[in-house]
Formats: structure tokens, sequence, C-alpha cells
């Protein structure tokens, strides 16, 4: 569940404490501890739908050649749909027990969503120079991508003035992609995973999408990051070419992709 917790001084929060001074778990134990870790993020203000989950390598939408198995919503009404209400989330959470859960974005908060690798040289340079950061996720690598890294932020996708809306496709088109190589900004319409989510794997070890600092930390403005993350990623980039990728590995693949 959370390989990362704790893995940077000072960021451990009082749930993943908690957590790590839990008893050995048993299965009944792993369904509570879902179902807790998702009511924090509710508890946090962040809104929560329904997702498909992993079956094997495979999706548990059934639908044939699924571009990014078990990390969809179920319901294309998600947007909608999402909810921190916490009874309805514990009911979701029960009533699908092998169901991940996306957090709908450009509500509350935003995700900047850059290769696993910038990432957390970024986050390490971010908290030695005393920056606030907020809540961190970790997706691993399931997919030869490298794995990703999910900054969460206060949000920039409802502005009073349209013109500074920011889509969430920086890194989707030729035009953008040197300027901000690999990192993606998830505002409105888009949704990102909340841990603990599962990817496609073997179906007794699958990767696990967790925590590096839970979601009991404030939210950032993401101007406070954009810099240090995009420098991270300019760097990631060119050590990728340098050692001989092409171009797409070079940048990363970043989700959600239209289903």
């Amino acid at each position: 569940m959370g390989d990362g917790i704790g893995r940077y001084r000072g960021t451990e929060g009082k749930l993943a404490q908690w957590l790590r001074r839990r008893p050995k778990r048993t299965a009944a134990d792993d369904g509570n501890t879902r179902e807790t870790l998702l009511l924090a993020v509710a508890a946090a203000g962040l809104p929560l739908a329904p997702a498909a989950h992993p079956v094997g390598y495979s999706c548990s939408c059934e639908r044939i050649g699924c571009p990014t198995p078990g990390r969809h919503p179920v319901s294309f009404a998600w947007q909608t749909q999402s909810t921190t209400d916490r009874a309805q989330i514990e009911r979701w959470a029960r009533n699908e027990p092998g169901a991940n859960f996306v957090t709908a974005t450009g509500m509350v908060h935003d995700v900047l969503d850059v290769p696993l690798a910038a990432g957390r040289a970024a986050l390490d340079r971010l908290l030695a120079e005393g920056v606030e950061v907020g809540p961190v996720a970790e997706s691993p690598d399931s997919t030869g991508d490298g794995g990703r890294m999910l900054f969460f932020t206060a949000t920039r996708g409802t502005p009073e003035d349209e013109d500074e809306w920011w889509p969430c496709e920086l890194d989707c088109h030729p035009e953008t992609m040197d300027e901000h190589p690999g990192l993606r900004w998830h505002c409105r319409g888009s949704y990102v995973l909340v841990p603990p989510a599962r990817l496609p794997g073997d179906e007794d070890d699958h990767p696990v999408v967790g925590w590096v600092r839970g979601p009991e930390h404030a939210l950032p403005d993401p101007l406070n990051l954009l810099e240090t993350l995009t420098d991270a990623c300019a760097r990631h980039a060119a050590e990728r070419e340098a050692d001989g990728d092409d171009e797409h590995a070079a940048h990363g693949v970043a989700w959600p992709l239209t289903r």
C-alpha cells in the first residue's frame, strides 16, 4: 500500500504513523485500511468516484484493448457522481471491494503529474528549500513508463477570468512538449487515481498507488511547485534522451487517456 510512506524525512503524517503502528493485518483489515484511506481523502475535501480495477493485466470494464486498465472511472457521469459524502463512499467501498477510486480534479484541487524519477528529485529539492508541499502519491511502473508522481495542489481550474484556465493536456500536443516535458496538469475535466489503488500486474502481486505524503497536508498553490517540477522534468527528459530513449519515452505516458 504505502512503500513511499515515510520515504522523505518530515513528510510522514499522523495517518501514516497510525497505519505503521497497526498489528499484522488480516484480509478483513485490508478492507478496513482501504476504507480508512478513502475516507481520509474525502475528509480532506477531495471528491471521489468509483473506478475500474485490474484483472491481471486486463481491466474489469472488459473493454477489448482498454487503453488504461484499472485507471478510469466506472461511469461516464463520474464528474457529477464524485462526492465527499462519507455514507456514499462507504457504500461504494463495501459493495465493490475490488474497485479503485478516482478523484475529480478542477473543483477543489489540481494534480501536477510528473515522471517518478523527476518527481522524487523535485520533492527532495522542495522540502530542502522549505517549500510547503501538499499531498503526494506515487504510481509505480506498470506500463513501462517508469512510474509517475502526483503532487496534489489547490485548484486553478475555475478562475474568474476564463482566459487563465489551464487544460489538463500540457504534454499532449507537440507545441507544448518541449516547454513542459513529461508534465501533466490535471484540472477541470480530469481525474487521477487515489491510494490505495491497484494497477495491472500479476494476480498476487499488483503494483499499488500509495501516499508519500498523506491527504492531511494542506493543498499548496500549484505555482509554488511548478518551476521546480518543470525543471526536474526537463532534466529527466534530457537524461533519458542521453541514454538513447526515443522522444515518446523521454516525455513519458501521462494518464488518463481518452476512453
